[in-house]
């Protein structure tokens, strides 16, 4: 039985403003796979844009309107062709083997991110092959389940970031990739108002990948900016290093989650997910922004623009501290909502649609 929405259907939405909608869908996708050639014939630009424009702005849209990015996310657009030109079989994914992709999904993600120190960030080749190794494996189980619900919903590593980040989002807008419902993955991250990593707690997958998403990312994120960039040619031993903190860092955080869960009900559990939710992103802009500008923990880190001769240190500091204040008062002490990312588009009509 379809759970009933409150947002407006997709079909009350203007045909312009799909168009606008797929305009940048196509926009985005072009800049993306410009990177993706940029990565293996000019790779210092490629990095350069990657991994120190668009992914530091990434955090920050999926906190403030998440729903824009899984408007526009190119690997989606990409992955979604299979279904758009009906090549897809359109199986049903179970809800036991959902939760088990998105665990798969959060561990894959402590995995590949300390591999960006030990290759990702200064190897242009190396980061366009795992990129198109995203991309095959998201049209391929495109192949098999139904829209969102074997990649975007499941599977991709980023998918369990956004639930984290983006529980109390600022708005809904429209959804440019399901023009129907077709209840591909319940509940539905897309449509369900306020969705968080703990939301589901069907199977022990769904509160695994919960505990290990909510209370591990804060202290990975924290660890992760104590590692340097290794240039020179990478070993065992550097990779060992590249773990070693993060992974330390995630089990401290974990430890802690778990600890202070305990004194918490069930009602009141949202507010500490906040909680860890405003410490990783917090922690991640805390570093990152200083890195950008120039004062960053090791020389080398790739600088944007060098401000480290022009500005004071302390202007940095009230940046930082700023950014920090703002993070926590929109995921902890905003009133949330009950907002879902996108507005949920009406449900297909399945005996016409022949399921």
């Amino acid at each position: 039985m379809a759970i009933a929405s409150t947002t407006h259907p997709l079909n009350d939405v203007s045909p312009r403003t799909l168009i606008i909608w797929k305009i940048a869908q196509a926009i985005v996708w072009l800049i993306s796979a410009g990177i993706f050639f940029a990565l293996i014939f000019y790779p210092h630009i490629g990095l350069l844009v990657l991994w120190n424009v668009l992914i530091p702005v990434a955090p920050a849209l999926l906190v403030v309107a998440c729903g824009v990015w899984r408007n526009v996310c190119p690997l989606a657009t990409t992955n979604l062709l299979v279904r758009r030109f009906n090549l897809s079989k359109k199986k049903k994914m179970s809800a036991k083997l959902q939760a088990k992709l998105q665990l798969v999904a959060i561990i894959a993600l402590y995995l590949i991110v300390p591999l960006r120190h030990f290759i990702f960030n200064t190897n242009g080749t190396a980061t366009a092959i795992f990129l198109f190794a995203t991309v095959v494996a998201g049209i391929s189980i495109g192949f098999v389940y139904d829209w969102k619900s074997g990649w975007c919903n499941s599977l991709c590593p980023v998918h369990p970031v956004e639930k984290l980040y983006a529980q109390n989002t600022g708005f809904a807008v429209p959804n440019a990739h399901c023009d129907k419902c077709a209840n591909c993955s319940v509940p539905c991250p897309d449509s369900t108002p306020n969705i968080h990593p703990s939301s589901s707690k069907k199977t022990v997958y769904n509160e695994l990948s919960g505990l290990l998403t909510i209370g591990g990312l804060p202290g990975f994120i924290f660890g992760w900016f104590f590692v340097p960039d290794y240039t020179g040619t990478p070993t065992a031993f550097h990779l060992f290093g590249v773990y070693k903190l993060p992974m330390l860092g995630f089990c401290i955080s974990c430890l802690l989650y778990f600890s202070l869960k305990r004194y918490f009900t069930k009602k009141n559990e949202r507010v500490l997910i906040s909680y860890f939710a405003a410490a990783g992103v917090s922690c991640y802009y805390w570093f990152r922004i200083p890195a950008l500008l120039g004062f960053g923990r090791f020389s080398s880190d790739v600088v944007l623009l060098n401000l480290s001769n022009t500005l004071p240190h302390w202007s940095i500091q009230i940046t930082v501290l700023c950014t920090t204040a703002f993070l926590f008062w929109w995921l902890v002490f905003r009133k949330p909502n009950h907002k879902s990312w996108l507005q949920r588009p009406a449900f297909v009509d399945r005996q016409k649609a022949g399921f």
